[in-house]
């Protein structure tokens, strides 16, 4: 398609505000030398440019959206609309607190609904994503160390399976992040833990569900290692989705904690934001957190509260679905990822083959030693039959990896017909490999060199003055 600058032509527009009149006070230093390069287009062409864009967009209101690890669920149209409301829209951080009283009402009650579900004590609403979250959650851990004058733990515990952010956070964070293995099931190696803990120890860092799927079986005897070794355990809400109102990470043995409002509670994920990573703790460490004004607080993290209408969709969500909601989505989401792996693991061989969580992992390791066909190629001929891919090549415990989780959200109808294309696309791998090197066929934009898109972007466009 053509990009809007290709569209443009001079001249042409639409005119809704009258001309300016107010004369110009800036000084000559600080105009443009240059005329600010706007497209001119009608409002046709401008209405036809968007439609078009988002045509070429898939998200969950097109079709299945299996991507592992991100818990891309259908947002209800009613969270969006309370968010959309006035009285939230059309407020200033910097008015009066007795005029916002409603809106720090929602603030107040998420928090306390937050704090329930995860089994914290106290949560700040200012991490603005997930990654966010974990650093602020480890600033908490810092600052606690610190104030005990225990400064010689400098070190941060995380499983080779981890979200990349963690080593990435616990890094920005002043700490030396020492990687563990995980054990033949996925979990983690209880010898390996025990070898690295000790006075250094700061803190463990650890995903329940991990992130190949799996519930830790040893997830209290894990915290009590770290506990005893004077160090304490940050949880990474990414997977919570899994085990909302069922488990909660406080009754783990948890101090620490962040929830991606924009996975788990109802902000659309993905696109670039807005996210929201509210960091929670036990009471003990909540002096240390943002926003809360107490002694001893890090400080802020992000200005003011945080991406308010995020919490306030957050909020409209838990208000919907309710107590009895909470643990049923968690339940329907474990269920549909269980369904999906029976239905396919007699061909798509599983990285563990156990009852998951909320996603399974399959590993194409043989498929590609003996097809040529890779992960990548299964992933790419998805796209021809209106499936978004599953999460590839993560995590890098698994070779040739396909992360596939289909969200409490889908029917049975919609996984039957997914297991179907899985099925499909696996047997023409088999039978003729060397198309699936070609797919996607039918889609806006064919498969791409990725090597020179990521050493050379053309990220903005070439304009000719």
């Amino acid at each position: 398609m053509k990009l809007v600058f290709e569209r443009s032509r001079a001249g042409r527009g639409t005119q809704y505000l009258p001309e300016n009149d107010v004369p110009r006070r800036l000084p000559k230093a600080q105009l443009r030398e240059k005329k600010l390069h706007l497209a001119s287009l009608p409002e046709t062409e401008v209405d036809r440019h968007y439609t078009e864009l988002a045509k070429q967009t898939h998200g969950v209101n097109d079709g299945f959206y299996p991507l592992g690890s991100c818990t891309m669920k259908y947002n209800p149209q009613i969270n969006e609309e309370m968010a959309a409301l006035p009285g939230f829209t059309k407020i200033h951080p910097l008015q009066d607190a007795d005029t916002v009283e409603g809106c720090r009402e929602v603030c107040d009650t998420l928090e306390k609904y937050l704090c329930e579900i995860t089994g914290m004590d106290a949560v700040s609403l200012q991490p603005a994503a997930g990654a966010h979250g974990e650093f602020t959650g480890l600033l908490l851990i810092k600052a606690y160390h610190r104030e005990r004058g225990d400064v010689k733990r400098t070190k941060i515990i995380v499983p080779d399976s981890a979200h990349g952010t963690n080593p990435a956070s616990a890094a920005m964070a002043g700490f030396d992040v020492v990687s563990i293995a995980s054990d033949d099931q996925g979990c983690v190696d209880l010898e390996s833990l025990k070898a690295a803990v000790g006075e250094d120890t700061a803190g463990l860092m650890l995903t329940n569900p991990n992130t190949v799927g799996l519930f830790d079986p040893n997830i209290l005897e894990i915290t009590r290692i770290v506990h005893e070794a004077g160090g304490l355990c940050y949880y990474d809400g990414a997977n919570l989705n899994a085990v909302m109102g069922i488990a909660r990470p406080g009754d783990m043995g948890f101090d620490v904690i962040h929830v991606n409002l924009h996975k788990t509670f109802s902000t659309p994920h993905g696109g670039g934001g807005p996210g929201s990573g509210p960091s929670g703790c036990k009471a003990f460490l909540a002096k240390y957190l943002p926003g809360k004004g107490a002694e001893g607080s890090i400080g802020d993290v992000r200005s003011f509260g945080g991406n308010f209408l995020v919490a306030v969709k957050a909020l409209a969500y838990i208000l919907s679905i309710g107590r009895e909601g909470i643990p049923a989505a968690a339940e329907n989401a474990v269920l549909n990822a269980n369904y999906m792996k029976e239905k396919l693991k007699d061909i798509y061989p599983l990285a563990y083959d156990r009852t998951c969580m909320h996603e399974f992992v399959i590993c194409l390791e043989e498929l590609k030693h003996q097809t040529d066909v890779s992960a990548l190629d299964i992933a790419k001929a998805m796209l021809d039959h209106g499936i978004h891919p599953p999460t590839m090549y993560f995590p890098l415990i698994v070779h040739e990896a396909l992360m596939v989780e289909p969200t409490e959200t889908e029917t049975k109808e919609t996984l039957d017909e997914a297991v179907r294309i899985f099925r499909d696309i696996y047997d023409e791998a088999v039978k003729n490999p060397e198309a699936m090197h070609e797919k996607p066929l039918h889609t806006p934009v064919r498969r791409p060199d990725e090597v020179l898109a990521a050493r050379s972007p053309v990220i903005r466009y070439a304009f000719e003055d």
